[in-house]
């Protein structure tokens, strides 16, 4: 009598195998290029880099340029540790950190000399086929003198990698890409408060 029971036991415990849970990825180390020193001599305020609300979230981006072009898709099984913008922006700060005379955050209630404040536009892959994909990293960049809130300097910034057709790939070329375009903001940034500081100190005299 016993054996009903225990075959509809058996039954409840026999389902599809648990599903693995997504893989995540961070940005990875430097790249050896992120070394340069652009010889920031300024405190920085470095907010948090803002998002369109496309990209904020933990989503591996990507668009099929063959198909259906205007759709924005993800990863299924692949996700990055936080939102890009949050990625880019710890990215950021760290390298500032090691380059320029002092970093800040909104938070901390440290005077800074200037602000610099980020946009992202596009960090997500494109594929022209199904065996051929590239990346892209964008970002809007503000540079805003503290002492009077001005504007110094504004510019966008657009770099573009090669990867292979996969979430793998997607992560290691936007690592890449994000690398270069801190760099390129870094020396851009250099000569801006270097311009600004001996344009002000001469108004100053």
């Amino acid at each position: 009598m016993l054996a009903p029971g225990l075959l509809v036991l058996g039954a409840c415990t026999i389902g599809p195998p648990p599903k693995d849970p997504p893989a995540t990825y961070d940005l990875g180390p430097p790249g050896a290029g992120a070394a340069a020193n652009p010889g920031l001599r300024a405190t920085l305020l470095v907010p948090s880099i803002a998002a369109p609300v496309w990209l904020d979230h933990a989503g591996i981006a990507y668009r099929l340029g063959y198909h259906d072009l205007a759709r924005h898709q993800v990863y299924a099984n692949s996700r990055w540790v936080a939102a890009p913008a949050a990625l880019l922006t710890q990215r950021l700060r760290n390298r500032i950190s090691a380059v320029a005379a002092g970093v800040v955050t909104s938070g901390e209630g440290v005077r800074a000399d200037y602000a610099l404040h980020l946009e992202l536009e596009d960090f997500s892959q494109f594929f022209e086929t199904p065996a051929m994909s590239r990346v892209s990293v964008a970002a809007r960049a503000s540079l805003v003198r503290m002492s009077d809130r001005s504007l110094r300097a504004q510019r966008s910034f657009a770099v573009q990698r090669s990867a292979a057709p996969d979430a793998a790939g997607a992560v290691a070329a936007l690592g890449e890409a994000s690398d270069e375009l801190i760099r390129e903001l870094l020396q851009w940034t250099a000569e801006n408060l270097g311009a600004d500081r001996r344009t002000h100190g001469k108004s100053a005299e």
